[in-house]
């Protein structure tokens, strides 16, 4: 039996195709607080934990029913000297085929990956990409493995500082297989979030530009690659005082509805484009994810970790 927890926020149901996902009554658990900015959630199913970043204070974190919150990573993103870097730390986090933990390392402006295994974490990371053509990334925000073991991820400049130098003048999404790097989006602003459907023949990104806040869906090939892509949802005229937020990270149901953050929290929308309604977390919100059986929606927003029950 789960601990009581504080709750918050609300559910909007606009459609009712959303109470087959989140049931009447769910409520929205704040399962621990105090963070800086949490994101990139991520559910280890061998350990039934959670872990995620926190992105400011060059961490990750490890919350499980068990056992509660304790620190799984430190330093997380960068290892360096300077003490005054604004997000050093990871932000999206994955595993790949072969269970190695993969990290988009804002301070270090690299994918990698940590060197030792899940129930024994350290902080030695290999590099799998810090560059494009001998420039420097931007800041890898947010990350997604293809069955084929391609690894997509976004770089756009959000863990750049003021005296870090700018060597791109794009923002990617690039996909890496077998150690072979290719651009494969460079015509977005802000690409955030990226997240495959259950059989990875589409791939969704998120653009977290408040000008043009939108969810984008991209075909691929049978090998991976991107095909023709298209505007999923654009969620510009939700943005407001009381709606918080900016299109961020999501993650696919295995239904094919599609849970992204933005504006108001964590936004449902169906594989067409329609919001069948909003978790109003009350905070800007940053990620979600799902545990294995999808009995959970796990949401980092601002300084808090919350969940909701899912059907």
């Amino acid at each position: 039996m789960s601990k009581k927890y504080k709750t918050a926020g609300s559910i909007e149901r606009l459609d009712p195709a959303i109470n087959s996902l989140i049931p009447e009554g769910a409520e929205i658990e704040i399962l621990a607080s105090g963070f800086d900015w949490s994101e990139g959630p991520l559910w280890l199913e061998s350990q039934s934990a959670l872990i995620f970043s926190d992105v400011p204070a060059n961490k990750i974190y490890r919350w499980s029913e068990k056992d509660g919150l304790s620190v799984y990573l430190e330093p997380s993103g960068y290892f360096g000297e300077r003490r005054d870097k604004k997000e050093p730390g990871s932000n999206g986090l994955t595993l790949d085929n072969e269970g190695n933990l993969i990290l988009c390392q804002h301070g270090l402006r690299q994918l990698g990956k940590m060197r030792s295994g899940l129930e024994n974490p350290e902080e030695t990371y290999e590099t799998l990409a810090d560059s494009w053509k001998g420039n420097k990334f931007n800041s890898p925000n947010d990350v997604v493995i293809h069955k084929n073991g391609g690894i997509y991820f976004t770089d756009p400049p959000y863990g750049l500082d003021p005296w870090d130098e700018k060597e791109l003048e794009f923002q990617g999404v690039y996909r890496l297989l077998d150690g072979e790097l290719k651009l494969e989006i460079e015509d977005l602003y802000r690409p955030n979030g990226v997240a495959l459907n259950p059989d990875h023949s589409i791939l969704y990104v998120a653009q977290s530009d408040p000008e043009m806040a939108r969810y984008y869906e991209y075909k691929l090939s049978e090998s991976g690659e991107v095909q023709e892509g298209k505007i999923l949802l654009d969620v510009s005229h939700l943005i407001s005082d009381e709606r918080r937020g900016l299109p961020d990270g999501l993650k696919v149901h295995s239904s094919g509805n599609v849970f992204a953050t933005g504006p108001g929290g964590v936004l449902v929308i169906s594989p067409i484009g329609k919001i069948l309604g909003t978790i109003l977390t009350g905070q800007a919100t940053a990620n979600c994810a799902f545990d294995a059986d999808e009995n959970y929606l796990y949401m980092t927003a601002d300084m808090h970790l919350m969940r909701i029950k899912l059907k």
